[in-house]
């Protein structure tokens, strides 16, 4: 008879909020995401303790995705395990592991195009230096459909969930239907308070297939995601909870996209306002949030729009 496995949230701190990774304690125990680079000693050290457990007991380090606030604890957190741990990886994302430059080059790529601030790039280019603990090459890239042992009887199985990132994956722990999703369920988004996804049409296909296929009996949020009226998920979510969280996203999704569609066939102005050349969207969505603060979902998200439009 097998027994559902513990799992713990790790909180680390990092500005205005904080980070979370999770604990999957295993024969051999892993970490899903792992925070910046002061992550691994400042949380996760500390809250494995209080557990009764040492972070050099980790053989696993599974990233759902490759953006900074997930990824840029793995090479110190590689480290502290005495190099021990397995790092596993989307080959989509792997890129964002190797180098500090790409997160610089997505930067450039797309969100400098509507926030236009001459010191952008070199602001990426410190962030990336003092957040990304190392560049580092993955142990194990995934391509979606993999099944990893984490001792004993436990596996997780590795979904592909693209949308917020092309590499974004959910690890499900088999048997208990225990999900991590990383960033790849936003709802109504975090800080900023707009969804964050790079392929529109890749996102909702995700929180469908998690919706109908997968069906979480436990869904873990990268971060406290909020609902229509402002108050956060949990980051823990049973399984009501989840079908909740997945089709209000699926709603929100919906509403940006017919939103965002017409004004894109009208075609786009640019204006002096702060959400220029997308003011309409944002006026007709009620977002009044600051689209300048970095990661910047709301530019993010529309350039999505915007690209698939031009070309469709």
């Amino acid at each position: 008879m097998t027994h559902d496995v513990d799992i713990h949230p790790l909180w680390s701190p990092w500005g205005r909020f904080g980070l979370y990774s999770f604990f999957i304690d295993s024969p051999e125990p892993a970490i899903v995401d792992t925070g910046i680079a002061s992550s691994p000693a400042d949380g996760m050290v500390p809250a494995l303790e209080k557990l009764g457990r040492g972070i050099e007991e980790v053989r696993w380090i599974l990233l759902t995705h490759g953006h900074i606030d997930h990824l840029g604890g793995a090479h110190a957190l590689w480290e502290l395990t005495g190099r021990r741990a397995q790092v596993v990886i989307h080959q989509a994302d792997a890129h964002l592991l190797r180098s500090r430059r790409a997160h610089v080059d997505s930067y450039a790529d797309v969100r400098q195009r509507y926030l236009h601030d001459p010191n952008g790039v070199e602001k990426q280019t410190k962030m990336a230096a003092e957040v990304i603990s190392g560049e580092m090459e993955p142990a194990v890239l995934l391509n979606g459909g993999e099944t990893l042992s984490l001792g004993g009887d436990v596996t997780v199985s590795v979904h592909n969930l693209p949308g917020h990132t092309a590499g974004s994956v959910a690890y499900v722990v088999d048997g208990q239907k225990s999900v991590f999703v990383g960033d790849a369920v936003q709802i109504h988004g975090a800080a900023n308070g707009f969804p964050g996804y790079e392929d529109p049409a890749a996102y909702r296909a995700s929180l469908r297939y998690l919706r109908d296929e997968i069906r979480p009996r436990e869904l873990y949020l990268g971060h406290p995601y909020r609902g229509a009226d402002g108050v956060p998920y949990d980051v823990r979510l049973d399984g009501e909870g989840a079908r909740r969280a997945l089709q209000e996203a699926l709603d929100i999704e919906a509403r940006i996209d017919d939103v965002a569609h017409r004004y894109l066939e009208e075609g786009l102005r640019e204006t002096d306002s702060v959400y220029s050349p997308f003011a309409r969207v944002a006026e007709e969505l009620g977002y009044e949030g600051d689209p300048t603060l970095e990661p910047s979902p709301f530019f993010t998200t529309l350039h999505g729009y915007r690209s698939r439009f031009e070309n469709a």
